[in-house]
């Protein structure tokens, strides 16, 4: 026995093409940017005020300093008992910003990371504790003491030299014999990162004993990085199992070194772990007895993390607007500007800003945007906005940076905003890497 089915209504190909150009026309729409301006948020109207008051009228990077403080409170309200904290110089290439921090927080260890860094740290604050964050090639090592003044030579002896390989222990060792000093000498550990450094082993092991028989180098300790978790996906436990092996990594590192040194002697080394994007991780003095941070006390936009979230920003790249253009104009592309309007509000109006190119986003005026067909620009950057953009010639962008060890570079001294004025004037460090 055959069954019939009722028959369908047969859809023709005008049908069909009328259907899905429809549906084609819907998600168009619904991709269609919508308008991301809008009025100038009071706190930055306040910042522009005081930066016009200062007389400031060039790029310049801002440091809110009540913001500062609040994250620095922040930091220290979630280190555990017995953790020290070691500031990341890199992060915060000012001294006049590392001394706040060290005030603030009571801590006398630095994380520096090149020789004029080095210098001038050991120079204006020899009493602090020095860890290089990478290791340091012999030859600038060696400029190092060459360079040092002879007044400031007892803060060759709170440096702590990293070392990643075999090899650049034995140019440490000829170092030490040649400058007739005691080095201390801190062992990268891979504990997930792979960039390098001594995973538990024979090879750690052999390193250890090394340091032991020769009477010129201490071992000061181990320094486990691990800025890579949090961008492991949570979903079957990849970040968990990271942060696992992690510190089995680092346990195994710390009980190699006590077969060799002893427990009690690892119990007073440097064992540092984490960065600003992980030292919420360490709960306990287990494993790390100090966390290195810097990027979470000026949160740039790099480091918006859930971690992070109780951070806020605290850092700004300040520019004058030079010229404000009422309507967009693309040159040699006029023809598809009033179109390129219609369907992108965002593209109604230009600025040109006083220099640019930065490693940044603007977040005042609210919704402008970079122009990827008229390109970056270092002299005169375009910005375009939406039909809400009030800025006037004069009047001050605001940027966040997506970092900060190179951007706080390029703008010559930090000026420190508080209480709706310009109330310091910080120097940075010299340009380095």
């Amino acid at each position: 026995m055959c069954l019939e089915f009722p028959s369908m209504p047969e859809l023709s190909r005008r049908t069909l093409l009328i259907g899905g150009t429809a549906l084609a026309g819907v998600a168009t729409l619904m991709s269609k940017p919508s308008d991301k301006s809008g009025p100038r948020d009071p706190y930055f109207l306040q910042m522009q005020k005081a930066l016009t008051d200062a007389g400031i009228a060039t790029p310049t990077l801002v440091i809110d300093r009540a913001r500062l403080n609040a994250n620095i409170d922040t930091l220290k309200h979630h280190l555990p008992q017995g953790m020290g904290y070691r500031i990341v110089a890199k992060s915060l290439p000012s001294l006049r910003l590392i001394d706040h921090i060290r005030k603030r927080t009571g801590t006398d260890r630095l994380m520096t990371f090149n020789l004029p860094m080095l210098l001038a740290l050991s120079t204006e604050m020899p009493e602090a504790s020095q860890l290089l964050g990478k290791p340091l090639p012999i030859q600038a090592a060696r400029q190092y003491f060459h360079k040092l003044p002879p007044e400031r030579s007892d803060a060759a002896g709170r440096v702590q030299w990293l070392i990643d390989t075999p090899k650049r222990l034995e140019q440490y060792q000829d170092l030490a014999k040649d400058v007739g000093r005691t080095l201390n000498i801190n062992l990268e550990l891979d504990v997930g990162l792979h960039r390098g450094g001594f995973e538990p082993g024979s090879g750690l092991g052999s390193v250890l004993h090394e340091i032991e028989l020769d009477p010129s180098l201490e071992f000061a300790g181990f320094m486990g990085y691990e800025p890579h978790i949090p961008s492991l996906p949570t979903s079957l436990g990849w970040r968990d199992k990271a942060l696992a092996g992690a510190w089995r990594s680092y346990r195994a590192a710390l009980d190699q070194a006590a077969e060799v040194f002893g427990k009690a002697a690892i119990e007073q080394i440097t064992r540092n772990a984490a960065g600003s994007p992980t030292y919420r991780y360490y709960e306990d003095t287990s494993i790390a007895n100090e966390v290195s941070a810097g990027s979470c006390l000026m949160k740039p936009t790099h480091f918006d993390t859930e971690l992070l979230e109780p951070h806020t920003p605290a850092s700004f790249i300040a520019t004058p607007v030079i010229k404000s253009v009422a309507k967009t104009r693309m040159p040699g592309l006029e023809f598809a500007d009033k179109t390129k309007r219609v369907w992108d509000p965002n593209y109604s109006k230009t600025i040109f800003i006083y220099g640019g190119h930065w490693l940044a986003d603007p977040v005042d005026p609210p919704g402008l945007e970079y122009n990827s067909t008229f390109g970056r620009s270092s002299n005169q950057e375009m910005l375009n906005g939406g039909p809400e953009l009030q800025i006037a010639p004069d009047e001050f962008v605001f940027l966040r940076p997506h970092q900060s060890e190179a951007v706080f570079l390029q703008f010559g001294d930090i000026a420190v905003y508080e209480d709706g004025e310009i109330v310091d004037s910080w120097p940075v460090f010299e340009a380095s890497a």
